[in-house]
């Protein structure tokens, strides 16, 4: 369907070459919707490290493509077959886009059309996404953002939050039961701090950045542990906290070499690790897998269910969102490079439509 009242041009930021800086121009607004798809006037899109190795070329990306896979904004327009959605509802844009509905993943649980071998691509990964005045989503993938969520807090949680919730899900721990999360200073891991504490499950934060550590502090982690100390005297120290066995279960969001081997190292026999962050490789000794039978699972992002509840959640527990404001998409590129410097803490954000931004912090 064609889209009325909507301007020809857009402000847009692509990856138009690998290993290039983004370029910042005028391209044509979309103008076609598929029958499941929303026009959303991008509000607030976030920077997440996934954007780097889609720029790095890590991914099958059709380029040029429009960058950032975590945004917010308001429906400007729906496809014909379009039911959950209306002109006017504040949307988190789902990451996911047009899978096929008919593979074995499609016609498995809600969870796992993320996974759909055939689906068109993933937004601001292999097609176009939220870095732009407007960007065009599924709407069997996004979500509704409760009143008492903003657009800059949504925005991260797309993929951020999403990926972080789901990996508490995969984990199985408990109430009561004792979670690690390494890397727990960034923008995945002071979610997941704050999801598990409302829960009542023991959390251990574990990072190596001064800036990090504090983050898992703000966070309201109790035990925070700086992983420079050493594997050893971390695996002590998680012992001496869980009377002797180690965690139940550990998620593991950093990509550093050594992060998923202290991650297994920190949990307890037959306990699970789950894998979020996406090294070239996941390197564990041997002896985690087979003499202390760790299992290591995977996770993606989240289905639409899970990430509704997620949000939900968000609104009922008071999760905090740490966040670094940018105005424009001109901006961009030093979000870039305050990401790249090793001192953020949280995430980087986006505002695009700042006449919308501040229209809702009087009600937010």
């Amino acid at each position: 369907m064609a889209i009325d009242g909507i301007p020809k041009e857009m402000l847009a930021v692509q990856v138009v070459e690998f290993n290039k800086p983004y370029k910042i121009h005028k391209i044509p607004t979309p103008t076609q919707l598929g029958d499941y798809e929303i026009l959303l006037k991008t509000v607030v899109a976030s920077l997440c490290h996934t954007d780097s190795m889609v720029a790095e070329g890590k991914f099958p990306t059709k380029l040029p493509c429009i960058a950032s896979h975590e945004g917010t904004g308001v429906v400007k327009a729906v496809g014909s077959k379009v039911t959950n959605f209306k002109v006017g509802d504040r949307v988190m844009s789902g990451v996911p886009k047009n899978a096929c509905g008919r593979c074995y993943n499609c016609k498995g649980p809600n969870d796992w059309h993320q996974y759909c071998e055939n689906i068109e691509g993933h937004i601001g990964v292999m097609v176009d996404g939220a870095f732009a005045e407007y960007h065009v989503v599924d709407c069997r993938t996004s979500c509704h953002i409760p009143d008492k969520v903003s657009y800059a807090s949504a925005a991260p949680l797309a993929c951020a939050g999403c990926t972080i919730y789901r990996a508490l899900i995969v984990s199985e721990v408990k109430q009561g039961d004792w979670l690690a999360i390494v890397g727990a200073g960034g923008g995945l891991g002071h979610l997941g701090i704050q999801f598990a504490l409302a829960k009542d499950i023991n959390v251990i934060a574990i990072d190596a950045r001064d800036e990090a550590l504090e983050l898992c502090k703000q966070a309201g982690a109790q035990h925070v542990l700086d992983a420079r100390d050493g594997k050893e005297k971390v695996v002590k120290d998680v012992k001496a906290l869980t009377d002797g066995l180690g965690v139940h279960a550990a998620i593991n969001v950093s990509d550093h070499e050594t992060a998923a081997d202290t991650a297994c190292a920190v949990t307890r026999m037959h306990g699970t690790m789950v894998q979020t962050a996406q090294p070239d490789r996941v390197c564990v000794a041997f002896q985690e897998l087979v003499f202390r039978d760790i299992r290591i699972k995977g996770t993606l992002i989240a289905g639409q269910e899970y990430s509704q509840q997620m949000l939900d959640d968000v609104a009922r527990y008071d999760i905090k969102v740490k966040t670094n404001v940018f105005y424009g998409l001109e901006e961009v590129t030093k979000m870039v490079e305050l990401a790249h410097s090793g001192k953020m803490q949280g995430k980087a954000v986006c505002v695009v439509d700042r006449a919308e931004f501040e229209k809702e912090k009087a009600t937010v």
